[in-house]
């Protein structure tokens, strides 16, 4: 793999989840949810709040925009804090969400140093992009470069051996059960040392 085509890899998986929508938060709801957690009524609310119980009814139905000071005693009504108040609340709803990819099922990926095969390939929005990797390069120079991308990589040796090279550190030697975990922005290359090709699991984050 050269400088240009891992971070496409990396590109590719991350674009996955760009269409994520991010909710907007309506107060009002979210005051309704707090206010129904506690098994109030909107008259018990709206005296822990000291707010009228016609104010409250508009805050929940958006039909008004709460002041600062309506805030601020909403959420010590709720017991809560200010920021709380706006943070929507985190869902409890278990995705169940599996990819299994049978061996030599994975989606394959090619390029001058390695062969990739892509795993769990049908998942969009994975905050981790795993594939399984046949190092091809055998000497450090088929590399255009240091390979670089954001996040964080842990590579695990599955056969063979390889020498991993990193910006900062010496060459590593690492054989079958040998693993590392590091910055991917520090700059590294992987090539096999070994008569056959090694082959190598790699887990990127893309968080």
């Amino acid at each position: 793999m050269t400088q240009k085509d891992e971070p496409s890899l990396i590109r590719m998986a991350r674009a996955d989840g760009q269409n994520a929508a991010i909710q907007p938060l309506h107060l009002g709801a979210r005051v309704r949810e707090l206010r129904k957690a506690r098994n109030w009524t909107l008259e018990q609310a709206a005296q822990q709040a000291g707010l009228a119980r016609s104010t409250l009814s508009k805050i929940e139905n958006e039909q008004m925009s709460p002041t600062f000071d309506a805030v601020k005693k909403l959420a010590e009504g709720l017991g809560i804090s200010i920021p709380q108040l706006f943070t929507p609340p985190q869902s409890d709803k278990v995705l169940g969400r599996i990819a299994v990819t049978k061996s030599g099922e994975g989606k394959p990926h090619l390029t001058a140093t390695y062969e990739h095969e892509l795993l769990a390939a049908s998942l969009t929005n994975k905050q981790m992009l795993p594939y399984r990797a046949r190092v091809r390069a055998r000497d450090v120079a088929e590399f255009n470069g240091w390979v670089r991308h954001d996040g964080e990589e842990f590579l695990y040796v599955l056969s063979g051996v390889i020498r991993f090279y990193s910006e900062f550190y010496e060459p590593i030697e690492m054989r079958r059960g040998d693993s590392a975990y590091y910055d991917a922005a520090m700059g590294h290359n992987v090539v096999s040392t070994s008569q056959e090709d090694a082959i190598i699991l790699w887990v990127t984050s893309l968080s």
